[in-house]
């Protein structure tokens, strides 16, 4: 929806404007100009991207038109899971979570928040870190170190989409002096036309760099932005699960694990000490009525 208002906003203020200095809207349809910055675009794109790249790109711009986020109540759920997973190895050991960690879709501590089972390689992540631990990797220096590195590799993988994007919105004012290069030449081609047709002719030319500066600054430069915006909340969750883990490393009690999750994160999504407390509450009273009932 945001996604949709912006466009139109930017397109209507643009072309409003130019309607009401007087512009005549004919002037820039100019079908052959959009073919030659889109075309040279889309194809500058693909032969500068991996296949992968180009499918996440379509993913990423999909997501965007939804208006897809990641909700503050998928953090506040992120941190219950933790803190019920910790809790139970700091007072029965790592080997009792080992059957939650190996299937995570069948646990019941992982089943209890299936928003954040949506995201698998976040799962992942979190589940290969407490196998290390249960392994007897408790160095808490080594593991923060290890998990550092990971996490850059991520970062630079998931800015593939918005980088990308962001060249090709670098690229396309350039385009459209390619597009209006060529409109001239065309013109100057037609120099012995009346001086009204190779006016027309020259302003459509001109048209071309104008498209190009528009798309770039108006539409993809935006959409770059707003990819790379959803990238960094994504990446949170994993810094949010990283923290959790050290403070447990370091001899702290799940609680405040919980609490050092909850710091990492931004202001607008970062639940409060109170949200936190009644959300390990019940995740601590959703354990011990699950083993009533296994007893």
């Amino acid at each position: 929806m945001r996604l949709m208002f912006g466009l139109i906003a930017v397109f209507a203020s643009v072309l409003g404007g130019f309607y009401a200095m007087g512009g005549r809207m004919a002037v820039l349809w100019q079908p052959v100009e959009i073919v030659i910055i889109i075309g040279a675009g889309i194809g500058g794109f693909a032969i500068a991207n991996s296949p992968a790249v180009l499918r996440d790109t379509l993913r990423a711009v999909g997501t965007i038109a939804r208006g897809r986020t990641t909700p503050k109540n998928d953090y506040l759920d992120m941190i219950a899971l933790v803190y019920g997973l910790l809790r139970v190895a700091k007072s029965k050991g790592m080997s009792q979570i080992e059957t939650d960690i190996d299937k995570p879709a069948e646990s019941p501590l992982f089943t209890q928040y299936p928003n954040v089972l949506r995201y698998d390689r976040c799962i992942t992540f979190l589940c290969d870190y407490l196998r290390l631990i249960a392994l007897g990797q408790d160095n808490p220096h080594d593991l923060e170190s290890l998990m550092a590195e990971e996490l850059d590799t991520l970062g630079r993988e998931l800015n593939q989409v918005p980088k990308a994007l962001q060249n090709l919105a670098d690229a396309l004012p350039a385009l459209g002096i390619v597009a209006a290069v060529l409109g001239v030449i065309n013109a100057m081609g037609a120099i012995s036309e009346a001086p009204e047709v190779l006016g027309r002719m020259i302003g459509g030319a001109l048209t071309g760099t104008f498209l190009g500066v528009l798309l770039s600054y108006g539409m993809v430069g935006p959409i770059a932005s707003a990819a790379r915006q959803r990238r960094e909340s994504e990446l949170n969750m994993y810094f949010c699960i990283k923290a959790a883990l050290c403070a447990y490393l370091r001899g702290s009690p799940p609680q405040v694990c919980a609490e050092y999750a909850r710091k990492v994160l931004y202001t607008d999504i970062q639940p409060s000490l109170a949200e936190v407390e009644v959300a390990t509450a019940l995740s601590s009273q959703a354990k011990a009525r699950d083993g009533r009932q296994a007893a």
